[in-house]
């Protein structure tokens, strides 16, 4: 007996159409037909499908009417990752981070997006993009097997707990993100003040570091920066673990150069120091990776 399988959704009902429209054509040439009924339902739009036999099929009804449960859960899991997620994630932000200014919720959800990818890029993890989608498919699949109504936004809250968890969770993280570049960009804007009201020292300085962040500074004419213009911070780190970073930064603060010249070899380990450098001396730093000091590097 044939079967009427509805689906409701009150967002991307055409993308959702145009996705079986494929798989609706692979079971007419598999001898079945498939008639499709639109309707709305107030802000829902009803997708309802009937599988019917057109007599070259040479499988069962039931079986294409499960062979389509699958291509429609196969569908709605494919929409659910790379459509609606996107749009579940910004409402969870909208939601629960209701206090961030519009730009700055722009850039907690595009921290989130590198979260849930797993790769820190904009690109997909293809294998957790895989596991989350069969995970989706999955619930989808047994559902569909008991059912054959489905909304797909009461689907996503009441049987996708898990993965909106996991959005959660990537929007959570998106924050601790944000406001520690926050906080960065504000410590970067009072170092910049500092350089911005010191008497410079020396024109020139050429930074020597090593791959450990350690670290040495030559003036002009690469001779060793004089001591007594770091005395008072080299004190401040006797008593506590030495942080080159900081270090550097307040040495390079104290003299003010108008001029930095950055010698290194290797730059993987030194990315973070090199950036704050960069960024606090707008327009001063230059980087060499060629002469004798860059060699002279361990």
């Amino acid at each position: 007996m044939a079967q009427t399988i509805s689906i409701g959704s009150t967002r991307l009902v055409d993308l959702l159409k145009a996705k079986l429209g494929r798989e609706l054509r692979l079971l007419k040439d598999g001898g079945f037909q498939v008639d499709l009924e639109e309707s709305p339902a107030g802000q829902f739009t009803f997708l309802a499908f009937r599988v019917t036999e057109n007599g070259a099929s040479g499988s069962t009804l039931e079986e294409a009417q499960n062979i389509f449960k699958h291509f429609l859960a196969d569908s709605i899991s494919d929409i659910i990752l790379n459509h609606w997620e996107n749009i579940l994630l910004k409402d969870i932000i909208k939601e629960n981070y209701y206090y961030f200014a519009e730009d700055e919720k722009d850039l907690i959800y595009s921290y989130a997006l590198q979260h849930i990818n797993r790769d820190g890029q904009n690109s997909r993890d293809t294998l957790y993009w895989l596991r989350r989608k069969g995970r989706i498919l999955q619930k989808l699949l047994d559902f569909l097997h008991n059912n054959n109504r489905i909304v797909i936004e009461g689907f996503i809250r009441f049987r996708l707990k898990e993965y909106i968890g996991e959005l959660k969770e990537a929007a959570d993280r998106a924050v601790d993100d944000f406001l520690i570049e926050r906080e960065y960009r504000e410590f970067v804007q009072l170092l910049k003040y500092f350089v911005d009201i010191q008497e410079s020292k020396i024109d020139t300085v050429h930074v020597l570091i090593n791959d450990d962040g350690v670290f040495k500074l030559f003036d002009d004419h690469m001779q060793p920066v004089r001591s007594d213009y770091m005395e008072g911070y080299i004190i401040d780190f006797v008593d506590n673990e030495i942080n080159y970073e900081d270090l550097l930064i307040s040495a390079l603060i104290t003299i003010a150069p108008k001029e930095i010249t950055l010698h290194y070899k290797h730059k993987n380990n030194l990315r973070t120091p090199l950036d704050t450098i960069k960024n606090v001396f707008t327009g001063r730093v230059k980087e060499c990776r060629g002469c004798r000091l860059c060699a002279s590097t361990h």
